[in-house]
């Protein structure tokens, strides 16, 4: 099973920026669909961004496109998430998952690999 480790949250004021690392071991990210997820306190967890294995398709939830921006570095087996022009509404644990299979579903139920979560707090 593919083990993963993110990092890189932290508090921000609105407007500002963050970038989340998602660290992979035992796997090569590119052989899984890799996705972030968010849940904020009191509601369901969420699907924000996801890269398809292989090709690297990028998918973006709408609350985020134009703001957000997924990368893969295979070299490092590591995914990120840049996160810019943060909103208070963009507060939440962020999650890793990954996923085999070539399909990136978002339900989160469909992951089997989860990291630990990373919090990311913007104020206004």
């Amino acid at each position: 099973q593919v083990q993963l480790v993110e990092s890189g949250g932290g508090s921000v004021q609105a407007g500002g920026s963050l970038r989340l690392s998602c660290a992979a071991s035992r796997y090569s990210v590119s052989a899984f669909c890799m996705a972030w997820f968010r849940q904020a306190p009191g509601k369901e967890r969420e699907a924000v961004a996801h890269i398809s294995p292989i090709f690297g398709n990028i998918y973006y939830a709408a609350s985020v496109e134009g703001r957000f921006t997924l990368s893969r570095d295979i070299a490092k087996n590591t995914v990120y998430l840049q996160m810019d022009s943060l909103q208070p509404e963009d507060t939440a644990m962020y999650y890793c998952a990954a996923r085999g299979g070539s399909s990136c579903p978002e339900a989160s139920g469909e992951y089997s690999a989860w990291g630990q979560g990373t919090q990311v707090t913007v104020s206004a």
